[in-house]
């Protein structure tokens, strides 16, 4: 993950814990996917199941008609990997809903959507939700 998105990711998290803080407890997580390891680690944590392409968060709270939230997070200019991509078909197939946030306020903006609450803030089509 670059610094930016880093950032982002780690504004992100310390928002949703103050933001929701009944949701506490390992609901939101990240996934260690990213990073640079040297070969015997990038062997054993795919040994384990660490799987290429995964979102950056996962919410495990059901909602709406999904299962789940994953969310990638990049910066404007970020774009997907090929295996982001086909992750991202992978999991809406089953059920989950998948959104790119380029910004706290896009990840505050989807979890009102999300958790349907009232929004707050016009979208000014950054994001596409359905459902």
């Amino acid at each position: 993950m670059r610094q930016e998105e880093h950032k982002i990711q780690c504004a992100i998290v310390k928002w949703f814990y103050y933001a929701y803080p009944s949701l506490r407890g390992g609901l939101l997580f990240a996934v260690p996917n990213g990073g640079h390891r040297n070969i015997q680690t990038a062997r054993a944590m795919k040994a384990e199941g660490v799987f290429s392409g995964v979102a950056d968060l996962l919410l495990l709270v059901p909602r709406r008609d999904y299962h789940g939230l994953c969310v990638e997070v990049k910066t404007l200019v970020g774009r997907q990997s090929d295996n982001q991509k086909a992750w991202q078909k992978v999991v809406e197939a089953q059920g989950y809903c998948y959104t790119i946030v380029r910004s706290l306020d896009d990840f505050a903006e989807l979890l009102r959507w999300y958790l349907d609450e009232p929004p707050k803030a016009r979208l000014q089509g950054r994001l596409t939700f359905s459902k």
